[in-house]
């Protein structure tokens, strides 16, 4: 016989708690119902769906194992008949494996056993959060930050990052440099459950390897020579909202063993202090690197590789979207102006022909700053061809194929190539010139990080 329990029918409940060990479902009702909500529970997978057929809830709390069947099943019929339910799973402490299954197949959350009553009120917080659709403050992203674009490979991209804005799995996010990685990141922060709580993001090629530990964790006083006070860091930053971690794959070895740490076990240690503090926050990532080659390199931890990469999102670069260029520029110009003052400026259909023919190596950060130069240049109020000064820098795409093409080269495309890279030589000479061979200018006005033109820098002899 299935068992469900009906104590709390006579009023509308609030959360379904599925779990068949009576005092872990009474220990939950209790501290639900200290938070105000009222609870059914069943001990069953049969008897969970008997309620979901009668009854509507804002929130299902599950254990993995069941005694006709298990947690996944009753995450994939809710997803089918209820797709709007947030359902967060209760696993074994350890069964690290078993709750990535879970989100992947579209859990809300998870949380381990023996369950932290913190951590359980944090996670309904989220979930009724999301359940009530947010926020007035956070219902749209800010115009700044929107998603622009109706390209089909862009628009699978929105609906895929909205879809992945309603559960608290990590999210590793794949695309070039400029290709708009943390855009993405703010847009899932801006339309889930923590959008009320801080967008944390950062650069983790920038920090220094021997205070990044501090940076991260935060320190005590004392700890080491200059710490004259405590500091809180990143992730007591990121505390109720989203850490994103821009260029992952340039963490060093001994630091990704400690993130891994922090992620599984939800908690950091200062530098200096003796016990861990619990942190709320869901992980966001992002590389332009492959980091599946770095695994296999040795160069990223494969453990930490598969806790941050429960699912992937590829950025599409700007040359496979050639269509969204023109609202692309549209809105940058329009920021411009705003910036500026004035009305926006607008293309000549030459300059627009060019641009949607130029590869743009840099993607959309490129964009930006081929439109705001070209502004700069341009006297009157529309931009020619010549005030975007692209011409020289067109790529043959037809003769030269697709980037990113894995046929064996030819001769031709192999002169194609050397081509290609003196084209990048004069790009980035140009960009040292414009900046008086300020590295860090240039490299923002390439679209690349520091590291990747100093390493071009050096094989071109010009460090």
């Amino acid at each position: 016989m299935t068992q469900v329990d009906r104590r709390n029918r006579p009023r509308a409940a609030d959360v379904l708690v599925v779990d068949d060990e009576d005092d872990i479902r009474e220990l939950l009702e209790l501290s639900l119902m200290r938070m105000g909500l009222a609870c059914d529970t069943a001990g069953s997978v049969g008897a969970a769906r008997a309620l979901l057929a009668e009854r509507s809830y804002r929130l299902c709390l599950t254990d993995m194992r069941l005694p006709d069947g298990d947690g996944l099943e009753l995450v994939e019929y809710i997803q089918a008949v209820r797709p709007g339910l947030p359902v967060a799973v209760i696993t074994a402490f350890g069964s690290i494996e078993t709750a990535i299954r879970a989100l992947k197949l579209g859990a809300f959350d998870f949380v381990t056993k023996p369950v932290e009553l913190k951590a359980l009120r944090e996670l309904v917080q989220h979930a009724l959060k999301l359940r009530e659709g947010g926020s007035e403050e956070h219902s749209a992203a800010p115009a700044e930050r929107s998603l622009i674009g109706h390209s089909a490979a862009f628009v699978q991209l929105r609906a895929q990052a909205e879809k992945l804005a309603r559960n608290q799995a990590p999210v590793f996010i794949h695309g070039e440099s400029g290709t708009g990685k943390e855009v993405i990141a703010r847009h899932i922060h801006a339309l889930g459950a923590r959008a009320g709580g801080p967008f944390v993001p950062v650069n983790c090629g920038a920090i220094s390897p021997e205070l990044m530990e501090s940076e991260f964790f935060g320190h005590r006083k004392g700890s080491f020579t200059g710490a004259t006070a405590d500091k809180s860091g990143l992730f007591q930053a990121a505390s109720g909202g989203t850490l994103f971690l821009d260029e992952i794959g340039e963490l060093p070895l001994a630091m990704q063993v400690k993130l891994l740490r922090a992620i599984q076990e939800r908690a950091v240690r200062p530098v200096g202090a003796h016990a861990e503090e619990p942190v709320d926050v869901r992980i966001l990532s992002a590389s332009h690197q492959d980091l599946g080659r770095l695994v296999a390199e040795g160069r990223f931890r494969q453990d930490l590789f598969f806790r941050i990469n429960v699912i992937t999102l590829r950025v599409p670069p700007l040359r496979e979207r050639r269509e969204d260029i023109p609202d692309l520029a549209a809105h940058i110009l329009a920021r411009l102006a705003a910036r500026e003052g004035g009305a926006p400026r607008r293309l000549y259909a030459a300059a627009l022909e060019a641009l949607q023919a130029y590869n743009f190596p840099g993607n959309v950060r490129e964009l930006e700053n081929l439109l705001e130069r070209a502004c700069a240049l341009c006297e009157g109020e529309e931009i020619g061809a010549g005030d975007i000064g692209v011409e020289g820098d067109c790529s043959p795409l037809a003769a030269a194929g697709v980037a990113g093409s894995t046929a064996t080269p030819g001769p031709e495309s192999a002169e194609a190539g050397e081509g290609q890279d003196e084209v990048e030589r004069l790009r980035i000479i140009r960009a040292l010139e414009q900046t008086r061979w300020n590295r860090s200018a240039a490299a923002r006005m390439l679209g690349m990080t520091l590291r990747q033109l100093r390493y071009r820098l050096q094989k071109w002899g010009m460090e």
